[in-house]
This record gives C-alpha cells, structure tokens and sequence, in this order.
C-alpha cells in the first residue's frame, strides 16, 4: 500500500509539473517496454535478469516492431504509455516530432550494439553465395529492363519476356524503361544461383529491420547497376523511388513481427530465403544458415569488424519523464549496461548481441545511466 501511495502522488507531481496532454494516469509498478522484433530477444533477456537479481516485478516485453514501438512510445506521457522502446534503426526526425507534440521531451537513447542482417534458409539446403545486386534484382518492385548484347529490351513494359527471350541473354540494364520486376527464380537474376522460385519471407513495413534491408542492402545493390548509379547522381528522388520498394507479387512474403516465426517456416520450407537479425541464426544455428553475402558470411566477428556488408546499430530509447513514475526505470537501465549484460561476454552475447567497443560501451552506459536527453536526429 505505501508503494502504491507513493507512486500516485509521484505521478502527481509529474502531471502538476507539466504532463500536458498526458491520458489520464493509473498506478502502474510493472515497467513496459516495446519496439522491434530484433531487439526483442535482448530487452526480453534484460527483464528476466532484472525481474530475478533485483526486488522489482518482470518488466512486460512485447514485440510490435520499431515503426509499431515508436508510434505506442510517442503517443504521450503516463502510465498507460511504455516507458522503454527498442529499436533497429535510429528514431527519424518525424518520430522524435511527434514525440514532442504529444509531450513526450525527455528521451534517452541508448545504442545497445550492433546486428547484422541476415539472408537465411534452411540448413538442408545447398549454401549460397549473393550479391546485394542479386537482392535488388530479385526483390524489387520495379528494375530496369533487361537488354541483350545489341542493347534490345528482353521484356515488354510489364514484364513478361519477349518471344524467343531469355535471361540467359542478359547483357546489362537501360533506365530508359523501368519494368515490373519480371524475375519469378533466383536462376533469372543470375545462374550462378539456384533454379528455385523466389519466395522471401521477411519483415513488414513497420519493421526497422525492413527499413535497415531496404537502405544497406536493396539501395547499395541497385548502386551496382551501371544505369541506377547515375540515376542516383543525376536524380536522387526516383532512384530511391526504385531502390527502396519491395515487390508485391508474392515473391516477398510478409511474415509480421516475430522473427521466430520465420525461422520455422525456412526449417520446413528449404526452397525458402528469410530475412531476420543474426541473433535468430546465433540462436537456431542448427536448423538455419547464412547466405554470404559478397563473399563475406554473417558472423560475430564479420559483424563486429564492419566486413558483414548489411549490418546495423541497435538502440533502446528511455522516456525519462516516467523515470519517478514507473518503479525501476533507472535499475533497469543499469542492469541493461553492465558488462554482465551487453559485455563482450555477457549473457546478451549469448543472445546473439554484438558488442560495442569498450569505450563506446563506456560512454553509453554513462550516458544512459544519467538519463541524458538527447538532441533531436538530424
């Protein structure tokens, strides 16, 4: 009951303070924490540790996503609102606006480590080896036609290949005609890979790990298209345009939120490619495998030393003004940054988490233990 009455009157306070805009606030003891399917599996480990080793309540973890994590954490200040979002990405400029708008002033952010994203499939089947530029040419919603050695289209403008055409004659690609993406098996993007139907299944729109995929790996593998380079100079708007949709055909596959669920499907579907953070290939490494990418394959080391070339930073985001709301938010924080969790050879290691430098980590922890606010993202 004291606890209870102490934490009223300290959301109280808060509110008298200037919680404008704020739901109306009811107790809460139990901190909640939201945000990408990626960070998921360590902000889950995190409040395991944090429910056993200290005298708060198991903080409640739930996967919606960092687009999803950003609208729930944004959407004001109080005690129905999450006190913790995580996230694949950095917030956007638009985020953190809105973020303000509806009150919410004092953000922290934390960048817990780093990930790298995999292409994976089931481990049954044959390695493979890709390029980014086989990712664009395979995934996205629109590519350059195909021209043969005379530099004549090998398609019509919706796609389907010209009588007597075949990819096998592929020379090269003209701007001058952007086409419905007419490749249905990886062998159409090159021979070199399997003669298999395209089917990816990967994250949704509201995933940072979609939007991470589409800048590290879809953007950079249209960059490879001698056409699409100079577009990006000359006219950066439609080369983005064309690098950053992905098809929606039914060769890529929107499997929601839960990376687990894709990593079963690919364990019984061995035709299949997924798209996921490298801790589900840490944690499943018997059942699934890691396409290299660029000659390159997807391992801690590769990730740490910037070799893996689709790789990203993680974070965690503190609305500090829940911090003499919501009991624990400052505990929790401390128990995020300590070498026993995100140490190069802490429990969050195990999870499949890559490590910041030692004085990276430094920095963060002081950072993020200060509950400093940080400046709006450019």
């Amino acid at each position: 009951m004291k606890n209870r009455l102490l934490l009223a009157a300290a959301a109280a306070a808060c509110t008298a303070a200037g919680l404008a805009g704020a739901h109306a606030v009811q107790n809460r003891d139990v901190l909640r924490v939201v945000g990408s399917s990626t960070v998921f599996p360590f902000t889950t480990a995190v409040a395991e540790n944090f429910g056993a080793r200290t005298n708060f309540p198991t903080p409640v973890v739930e996967s919606t996503g960092t687009g999803g994590g950003m609208n729930l954490f944004c959407a004001g200040v109080g005690t129905n609102h999450p006190d913790i979002t995580g996230a694949s990405r950095r917030i956007k400029a638009s985020e953190f606006e809105r973020c303000r708008n509806n009150g919410v002033t004092e953000i922290t952010e934390i960048m817990i480590g780093y990930d790298g994203i995999i292409i994976g499939n089931s481990s049954a089947a044959p390695a493979t080896e890709m390029d980014r530029s086989d990712l664009f040419l395979a995934l996205a919603a629109e590519i350059p036609a195909p021209v043969d050695a005379h530099g004549e289209l090998l398609v019509t403008e919706s796609g389907a290949l010209r009588p007597g055409a075949s990819f096998s004659q592929v020379a090269g690609y003209s701007c001058e005609t952007i086409v419905a993406n007419p490749h249905t098996r990886w062998s159409d993007v090159s021979p070199a890979l399997p003669n298999e139907i395209i089917e990816v299944y990967g994250p949704p729109p509201t995933s940072g790990t979609r939007d991470a995929f589409v800048e590290l790996g879809l953007h950079p593998g249209a960059e490879e298209i001698e056409c699409l380079h100079t577009m990006s100079q000359s006219d950066a708007d439609r080369f983005n345009a064309i690098a950053s949709r992905i098809r929606e055909d039914g060769r890529w596959i929107d499997s929601g939120e839960n990376d687990n669920t894709i990593v079963q499907t690919l364990a019984n579907t061995p035709t299949a490619f997924g798209i996921f953070g490298y801790s589900f290939l840490e944690q499943n490494g018997d059942r699934i495998e890691g396409v290299v990418v660029e000659g390159v394959e997807p391992t801690y080391d590769a990730i740490s030393d910037g070799d893996y070339p689709i790789s990203r930073s993680m974070y965690v985001y503190v609305k500090n003004q829940h911090a003499d709301v919501v009991p624990g938010v400052r505990e929790f924080v401390t128990e995020l940054t300590s070498e026993d969790a995100w140490g190069p050879f802490g429990y969050l290691a195990e999870r499949g988490l890559i490590a910041l430098p030692d004085q990276a980590r430094a920095s963060e922890a002081a950072s993020g233990r200060a509950l400093t606010a940080m400046d709006a993202p450019e």
